[in-house]
């Protein structure tokens, strides 16, 4: 039988996750750290990259068609085995990573972004790994987050538009071409997939794009005409449903890669008797610093020390949840260990993306620190560039409203969130 004062509570449960997008902070580290990753090995693989996913890989074009037309994998790849082809799309994936890392129209590069990684992905499956798998779920999970409400050129554009027409979340009306062409541009692009039937074999991938650029063309329009209304305040409250669902999936996906590692490590015999960690340090391919391979391999206390506490953190890391101070000491310890992968492995994308998958458990005064740090720290640069400048005798343009770091980077430790959290992307049509 219920009380008042759990109908209360009940109350306030329901009005925090509709009236608002939990986790800003977090949701925007996710989108710098997983584009930022597939940005940098994209740039790695730059000279590789016809070998790798083009039409000189292993894994021939007319393979990966016969496999795809089994599993029914997305891959705009499959669309054309010409050079051209390839090159544009892998073009485009550097393009849509790189954007999405700034926050530049953050709902249209999301959907972009994760077109580019299926489709690089996709096409030769057997070059991927744990981190490869990580940026896959991610990317899908990116699109239904409203991840570009602090720290993106999105945010920055809605706080120096809310003197033009506010909504209700403090979001003026959309003024830009940007979205609306990209909108446009999208939608021709989407129309000719679907009519040639080349975005898969299965029936609810054209659906969930056709539903993502309708809802992107609606969020548009009612936000442009209709920003007081009803209907806009019921977009916010469906977008805000999305958010915070994604964002508790993506929680549940780390403390689920986690657990089941630990899990099938305790049933490994060398993960037991305390030596894993030994063969790897002697695998060439993995030792990008032999003698600092080396000279770890050769203390066995180390190695045993080392290989027993990867499997207690990874085991004990979903059960610390419920306690803030213990997870967060564990947090430390798997970023470090992260760290010391990408250094002893040579595994740098690896770690990247589980540590960029880490950060949703950071907690939100650490980020907001981190954020007012950068952007004072930008803001010297810019006063010693100035400083410099005017040493030469050359005149320093006028400073914006606002600090051009501080609208860059997002909200500062001193600074609302409010107008942030609520449509900090919605102001323009794929924005």
């Amino acid at each position: 039988m219920s009380t008042p004062d759990s109908d209360r509570a009940l109350a306030r449960g329901i009005q925090r996750i509709t009236a608002s997008s939990l986790g800003p902070y977090q949701s925007a580290v996710i989108r710098i750290g997983f584009s930022a990753t597939y940005f940098l090995f994209l740039l790695r693989e730059l000279p590789h990259r016809r070998e790798l996913y083009g039409p000189d890989a292993p894994w021939r074009w007319d393979m990966a068609q016969q496999l795809i037309s089994g599993n029914q994998a997305f891959t705009t790849l499959m669309w054309s085995d010409s050079a051209i082809w390839f090159e544009v799309v892998y073009a485009l994936a550097l393009a849509a990573a790189a954007l999405l890392m700034v926050g530049w129209h953050t709902r249209a590069m999301s959907v972009l972004f994760m077109a580019g990684v299926l489709s690089l992905q996709n096409r030769s499956i057997f070059m991927g790994d744990g981190g490869d798998n990580v940026i896959h779920l991610m990317a899908i999970y990116l699109v239904l987050t409203r991840c570009g409400q602090v720290w993106s050129l999105d945010a920055r554009r809605a706080r120096r538009a809310v003197g033009e027409d506010p909504g209700p979340g403090g979001v003026a009306g959309s003024r830009g071409v940007a979205g609306p062409l990209l909108w446009v541009a999208l939608g021709a692009v989407l129309c000719g997939a679907t009519v040639t039937d080349s975005l898969g074999g299965t029936a609810w991938l054209p659906l969930f794009f056709w539903l993502l650029w309708i809802g992107h063309g609606v969020w548009w329009a009612v936000n442009r005409y209709a920003p007081h209304s009803e209907p806009r305040t019921l977009l916010d409250v469906i977008a805000n449903l999305a958010h915070n669902a994604t964002l508790v999936v993506i929680m549940a996906e780390v403390c689920l890669i986690y657990a089941t590692a630990g899990w099938y490590k305790i049933q490994g015999s060398r993960w037991q008797d305390g030596t894993a960690l030994y063969y790897p340090l002697k695998l060439d391919y993995f030792t990008p610093w032999p003698g600092l391979s080396d000279l770890l391999a050769s203390s066995g206390l180390m190695v045993m020390v080392l290989t027993y506490a990867t499997v207690v953190v990874q085991v004990a890391f979903p059960f610390t949840l419920f306690n803030r101070r213990v997870k967060n000491v564990l947090l430390v310890v798997m970023i470090c260990e992260h760290a010391g992968i990408a250094l002893l492995l040579g595994l740098p994308f690896f770690s990247m993306a589980m540590i960029a998958a880490d950060a949703v458990f950071l907690p939100t005064v650490f980020l907001v620190w981190i954020g007012g740090q950068a952007v004072l720290g930008w803001d010297l640069l810019l006063r010693r560039l100035r400083w410099r400048g005017r040493g030469r005798g050359e005149v320093p343009g006028p400073r914006e409203g606002g600090g051009g770091a501080a609208g860059a980077a997002g909200a500062g430790p001193g600074e609302r969130e409010a107008p942030q959290q609520r449509g900090g992307e919605g102001h323009t049509l794929v924005g």
